[in-house]
């Protein structure tokens, strides 16, 4: 009785695991279709921002791409220990499911970013994080589905090296020792992830200064080019529009494009003889990802969104908003044609923070934004009567657009001409004063879009890191 027992434990253990009978065994059943997860992330887009970017680009009654995805949610964004979050915690509770402190890049929620007086752990951009005793590496979505055996890819306009991006392939206490993470991302280098198995499928971005050592003019104090090393780890690379085009996309070539010494250009001053758009480097990592036939994860971020917000260039900012949108119209179509009615692939588009940027006083409808047509970038004319703008307590105008703090503060508020508003870097101005560039992030919920599989899942209020266990969910993995 026992050895029959055993027999047939045996039949049904070779019967499920195609482990007898050698190459003899074949399987009726259908192979696991490939799935598919491309993660859109504007940086810093709160909802303000979206508004604002849809009325700038297509007017008040137009819809942008996000705008008709057909499942939504709102998401609290703060951090394991601050109201507002930086980019870093945000984006990695997005990618692990935990909850972590600001400035800290996919590590347990115990680790400080700082040591008790308050000193980063990073010097000149290397980590100096201690070894034991300050929280552990938390797995990444990346991570997973690479071990899974999926094809991955990370995409951003800013340094490849910066908050966002890092969140998913890199583990560091601070997120400024982007010297250390841009050795997480080169396979069999010292410093390396081996998390990524192999490396990273596709890699786009700016910020070869952390790839290239300081004799040769970048910020690696090691003497490594990481460059040359990739180039030895078998990638495809490119450093321009020109050699970005001609990447290979085979099935089987690994491809990195780093075309920027710092971030990449904001959409408004890019050159695109020299920089592939956001919607170009998405299309060519869906080209690529899609070739190797075993399913993907896709990372996409506009990361220059948040730079801009921070100048308080609401124009630049608004632009960038436009151009990530493209990006996500670009991935729609052409993951319709790799899976019609996206059956087997989920879309998910969101913030990581909002900024304090707000829309202003009772404006009369604008329109979009024109040549000598400023629009939403415009000044706030009253919708009673939209020949005079609206004033402040002392007779002077204002503009639709304002942040509750930056560099455009005024002690003395004054006219507005048209020339100011058409510039490409007017400043909008501000509640608190700031240093330039010091605006800060906001605390409001951002929006949440997705469609295709599993995207039902994703309703009502959620808080940004049960994000992580729906995707997961959605894919079954």
């Amino acid at each position: 009785m026992k050895l029959h027992s055993l027999s047939f434990a045996a039949v049904v253990l070779c019967a499920t695991l195609a482990a007898c009978g050698g190459d003899n065994y074949h399987s009726t059943a259908a192979p696991a279709p490939q799935k598919n997860v491309l993660f859109f992330l504007g940086d810093g887009m709160g909802i303000t921002t979206l508004t604002a970017a849809r009325i700038y680009s297509v007017g008040e009654d137009g819809e942008l791409t996000i705008d008709r995805l057909p499942e939504s949610a709102f998401v609290h964004t703060y951090s394991n220990d601050g109201q507002v979050t930086d980019s870093a915690p945000s984006m990695a509770a997005y990618m692990t499911g935990v909850k972590m402190n600001n400035e800290v890049i996919s590590m347990s929620a115990d680790t400080r970013a700082t040591d008790a007086d308050g000193k980063p752990y990073h010097v000149k951009y290397d980590s100096t994080c201690p070894a034991t005793g300050n929280g552990s590496p938390v797995e990444t979505l990346l991570e997973q589905m690479k071990a899974a055996g999926y094809g991955t890819g990370v995409v951003t306009s800013t340094r490849i090296t910066h908050a966002t991006p890092a969140a998913t392939y890199a583990h560091v206490c601070h997120r400024d020792a982007e010297n250390t993470i841009a050795a997480a991302l080169v396979p069999g280098g010292a410093g390396y992830n081996a998390k990524l198995g192999d490396g990273v499928d596709v890699i786009f971005g700016g910020g070869t200064s952390y790839f290239t050592p300081a004799a040769d003019g970048g910020k690696r104090n090691d003497g490594r080019n990481l460059i040359s090393e990739l180039k030895t780890a078998k990638y495809g690379f490119a450093a321009d529009k020109s050699a970005f085009d001609k990447l290979p996309v085979d099935g089987n070539t690994k491809i990195a494009g780093l075309f920027t010494r710092d971030h990449m250009s904001y959409d408004l001053d890019r050159d695109p003889a020299k920089e592939p758009s956001l919607a170009e480097m998405t299309g060519k990592a869906i080209d690529a990802l899609s070739a190797r036939k075993k399913g993907f994860f896709l990372m996409v971020e506009g990361g220059r969104i948040d730079h801009a917000l921070h100048a308080t260039n609401a124009r630049r900012a608004l632009q960038d908003t436009v151009a990530f949108d493209n990006a996500i119209k670009t991935a729609l179509e052409k993951m319709e044609k790799v899976d019609p009615g996206l059956k087997n692939t989920l879309i998910v588009v969101t913030a990581d923070h909002d900024h304090s940027l707000q829309m202003n006083g009772y404006a009369a409808r604008t329109g979009k934004t024109e040549p000598g047509k400023p629009g939403v970038l415009g000044l706030v004319m009253n919708y009673v009567d939209n020949r005079r703008p609206s004033t402040d307590v002392d007779g002077n105008p204002y503009t639709v657009l304002g942040f509750g703090n930056g560099p455009g503060y005024k002690l003395t508020r004054g006219p507005i001409s048209d020339a100011e508003l058409e510039h490409p870097d007017y400043i909008q101005e501000a509640v608190v004063p700031m240093p330039a560039g010091g605006e800060t992030h906001g605390g409001a919920d951002v929006f949440l879009g997705a469609t295709g599989l599993g995207a039902d899942h994703f309703s009502g209020v959620l808080t940004n890191h049960e994000v992580f266990g729906l995707i997961k969910k959605a894919i079954g993995l």
